[in-house]
């Protein structure tokens, strides 16, 4: 292990991760910290930034206690996590108010007023400019920081006489860290500002900004991905007991520190998250959009390369979610219980299915009111054919995806390295196997890939790595393949999904 250490920090929906990281990317010590998401019935969802910020430096604090651990020892900070959220921010980077998550729409009626029409919910006239420049555009349903900036000058007064900044929960840390205010095309992605075809122009775009009529003074200045933003401050750096010449880096998504953490640093090279939320992505050439499935190619790992995008809302929180209800006011299974009864119910969850969409779904299929649920339940249902139905449910979804990325890709991906809290579990590691019909590999300590992954790209920012070089510091995870009886069962439910989709979409529009 090198004796050089990075602060990670791994912002999720769920909470935050910290962690001292190596410069060959072990990780020597990690923890993490539950938030809860406040939800209203106008379709808010936020969280507290403050508390994000006292949990760092708490925990923080607590791992510099360790007798192995000096100051010196960390050269670096590296924030990634969530985005398509916003933080507004003092001219200090203090919250003026709380962060509107990924999840918030309060902002649709704002969105819908700048870029609303008839065209799957766009004007086309507007809409065309972001996807030829940025390669995507704000959402009708406001769950971007277009929508969430726009709620806020138009709801909350309060809140905007006292901010400076709107900034991605990312760029917010590393403000908390630094006092200065920073941004990359990669933090800001989901804002869809920047020209994409040129990533060296570290500028927001005239024409996409007036179109939804946002003043450029909002958002912080641009400067290159995984570049240096500035030392710690002094009061910072006192406080959690680091040295205040301790290098703070741009902050990155958790998209790009799953693909650095995976060893996906090659073109093609290609993982598949499995998070709260899921997604599947690669390094790909150039700039690409598939707007009809909500797949893109946005600024990548360096700033003249480019990343995957596409997102599943809901991935392992569906299993979150099943424990949660079973559990009722009692005990909740442990996982590693839950994944067990699962083995127990045969492939095929004896015929129960299940779509993982409670939160909606974006890929490959856009659609907010879309909602989840069992079907071909029955009296002999059990307990192991739920838990087994969720994890092939959440597969057969990204297979569903997978056919849509490969074709954006133009090659077949494979093998598909698996990472996030998921992939914890062999059980659900077989079943991506067999239902996305392709060789899976459990990237080894998948929950903390994401702090790895940030810390790696401060390792190369600082020199003490290089970028193509990655793949080869992580030790091989165990390789999981199709089983053959059993992936011919799963082909047949990955088919199913577009009818389940057919049939539940009118109905979920209906209700909601």
């Amino acid at each position: 292990m090198s004796d050089e250490l990075c602060l990670s920090i791994d912002l999720g929906t769920g909470g935050p991760k910290i962690g001292l990281v190596s410069f060959d990317g072990e990780v020597l010590d990690h923890e993490l910290h539950a938030v809860e998401t406040t939800y209203t019935s106008d379709g808010g969802a936020t969280q507290d930034p403050q508390l994000w910020w006292t949990l760092i430096c708490d925990t923080t604090r607590r791992l510099m206690s360790r007798a192995d651990v000096t100051k010196d020892r960390v050269k670096a900070v590296a924030v990634t996590g969530q985005y398509a959220s916003t933080v507004p921010v003092d001219a200090n980077g203090i919250p003026t108010g709380p962060c509107s998550m990924w999840l918030d729409t309060r902002g649709r009626e704002f969105s819908r007023r700048v870029i609303g029409g008839p065209v799957e919910g766009y004007n086309p006239r507007k809409i065309l400019p972001f996807v030829r420049k940025s390669g995507g555009g704000p959402s009708p349903s406001g769950a971007d920081p277009i929508g969430q900036i726009f709620y806020l000058m138009n709801r909350e007064p309060d809140i905007m006489s006292a901010t400076r900044w709107m900034m991605e929960p990312v760029d917010y840390l590393t403000m908390r860290f630094t006092g200065v205010a920073s941004a990359t095309h990669a933090s800001r992605l989901a804002s869809w500002l920047t020209d994409n075809r040129v990533l060296t122009r570290y500028e927001y775009d005239d024409q996409l900004l007036n179109i939804v009529g946002l003043d450029r003074r909002l958002l912080p200045p641009l400067q290159p991905i995984g570049s240096a933003v500035g030392t710690l401050t002094r009061d910072v750096a006192e406080s959690i007991g680091l040295a205040t010449d301790t290098i703070v880096i741009t902050g990155i998504p958790d998209l790009h520190a799953a693909a650095i953490g995976s060893g996906g640093t090659g073109l093609y090279d290609t993982h598949v998250a499995l998070s709260t939320t899921s997604w599947i992505s690669c390094p790909v050439p150039k700039k690409k959009t598939d707007a009809i499935h909500s797949i893109a190619a946005i600024p990548g790992l360096t700033n003249d390369s480019y990343l995957i995008i596409d997102n599943q809302e809901t991935g392992a929180k569906s299993l979150e979610w099943l424990r949660s209800l079973l559990a009722g006011t009692g005990t909740p299974m442990p996982y590693v219980e839950m994944t067990a009864l699962a083995a127990k119910s045969s492939p095929g969850a004896n015929g129960v299915l299940f779509t993982p969409w409670l939160a909606g779904e974006r890929s490959p299929i856009g659609n907010k009111h879309l909602r989840g649920g069992f079907t071909n339940l029955a009296l002999t249902t059990s307990t192991s054919d739920l838990i087994r139905a969720v994890l092939e449910g959440v597969a057969a979804n990204s297979a569903w995806l997978l056919g849509y990325v490969e074709k954006f890709a133009g090659r077949e991906l494979t093998p598909l390295r698996l990472l996030g809290g998921g992939a914890q579990s062999s059980e659900w590691c077989q079943i991506y196997a067999d239902s996305l019909d392709r060789a899976v590999e459990q990237v080894p300590d998948p929950m903390v890939a994401q702090l790895r992954g940030a810390a790696l790209l401060a390792a190369v920012n600082l020199g003490r790595q290089h970028l193509d070089d990655i793949a080869g510091l992580r030790p091989r995870g165990r390789t999981f393949t199709p089983n053959g009886d059993v992936a011919e069962l799963y082909r047949v439910r990955r088919q199913q999904f577009p009818t389940l989709y057919t049939r539940d979409k009118k109905w979920s529009r209906h209700v909601s």
